[in-house]
């Protein structure tokens, strides 16, 4: 299927690794011009030459995206570059742990300015270019607002902000025909799962014990499908879907567990 995102320039925050890195390699495959913004310019530019190297276009900038200034000059950067903006993928972010009893006040915020704050900044900085190209916006989220995990209070409340606020600007952006909508992820493997898996004495039987409760096929959701939906979603194929949140997980926070003592 043609998704019509050829040459489209769309900003993907953390898109030099795991879930973003997919995302950023998929949209290129599109034929879209992915643009990378993250911390590191060394990892930024390895992956944008990754997807050049498999025939794509794509193009970085470098930003701290816990500092507001640098959300700012993030977007001027790639609007000057390109005069445009068609979509963008808020994807940064990391599951750091922040509990309530083992938190505090300080990384209770640090967390939300982590994980939260700059998916408000990128949009609202990008929201002019957005509204002259009728553009879309997906939101990367995650199970833990729905489901609860433990001893990750600020994780789970900044995805609750992120769920909340795809709905809230899919209603304030319906004047410009810009789509907004959140995918909600459950247990993919990337390099900073595997960080958390190895944290464990026993870390085959954990992951083991994860993925037997993974409905559909009894495998972990890979980046690449979650980029997939990711590239639908800003394409002029879902073009009548908003303030929707879209679990690509393989049942897992849906389907009853029970469902494990079923498989083959």
């Amino acid at each position: 299927m043609d998704l019509g995102l050829q040459d489209k320039v769309i900003i993907v925050t953390g898109g030099a690794k795991g879930i973003g890195a997919a995302i950023s390699a998929v949209l290129a495959q599109e034929g879209a011009i992915p643009v990378i913004v993250g911390r590191s310019e060394a990892d930024n530019l390895q992956h944008l030459s990754n997807i050049q190297a498999a025939g794509g276009k794509g193009w970085q900038t470098a930003a701290e995206l816990t500092d507001p200034e640098a959300c700012k000059r993030a977007v001027e950067a790639v609007v000057k570059q390109f005069e445009r903006i068609d979509g963008l993928v808020n994807n940064a972010g990391i599951n750091d742990g922040v509990g309530l009893a083992s938190g505090s006040y300080e990384a209770f915020m640090r967390s939300i300015h982590r994980n939260l704050v700059h998916y408000y900044l990128m949009a609202h900085h990008a929201l002019p270019m957005l509204k002259e190209s009728h553009g879309a916006i997906v939101n990367i989220s995650s199970k833990t607002a729905e489901t609860g995990q433990g001893n990750t209070s600020a994780y789970a409340a900044a995805n609750g902000g992120r769920n909340a606020l795809t709905r809230e600007w899919a209603v304030e952006l319906l004047p410009w025909s810009i789509r907004v909508n959140a995918i909600i992820v459950a247990e993919s493997w990337t390099p900073l799962y595997e960080n958390w898996i190895n944290t464990f004495g026993d870390k085959e039987a954990k992951l083991a014990s994860i993925v037997s409760r993974i409905p559909l096929e009894n495998r972990m959701t890979t980046p690449e499908e979650i980029a997939q939906m990711t590239a639908f979603l800003l394409s002029g194929k879902s073009s009548h879907t908003t303030g929707q949140l879209l679990h690509v997980d393989g049942g897992y926070v849906h389907l009853d567990r029970a469902l494990q003592s079923l498989q083959p």
